[in-house]
């Protein structure tokens, strides 16, 4: 399995950010098909710390790297990334992983 990492830094209007990313991205995000599992994930900053440069870990699965290229490579995934720059006042960073479960003893 692999994960489409984006890293989106934190925008200069985490609520305008917010509202774009709900409203507008996400409905063109979701026409993309062949993911098989998809996760948005919020930094939080801990207690009495300042707040994280990254804002938002979004996590996209592929069963193969090839599937990956392929899903990215539709108009689909093309008019999404293309959506980017609209929104993402931040840094945005995009590594590809592969994953390896490892199985905790009990």
């Amino acid at each position: 399995m692999v994960r489409l990492t984006i890293l989106y830094g934190r925008p200069t209007d985490p609520q305008a950010f917010d509202d774009y990313y709900a409203r507008t991205h996400i409905p063109i995000a979701r026409k993309m098909r062949g993911w098989s599992r998809w996760t948005l994930e919020k930094v939080v900053a801990n207690p009495g710390e300042p707040p994280p440069t990254t804002y938002l870990v979004v996590g996209l699965y592929a069963d193969s790297l090839e599937e990956m290229q392929r899903i990215l490579a539709t108009p689909e995934a093309q008019a999404a990334s293309a959506d980017v720059p609209n929104f993402a006042t931040g840094c945005v960073t995009f590594p590809t992983t592969e994953i390896e479960e490892v199985a905790f003893e009990a």
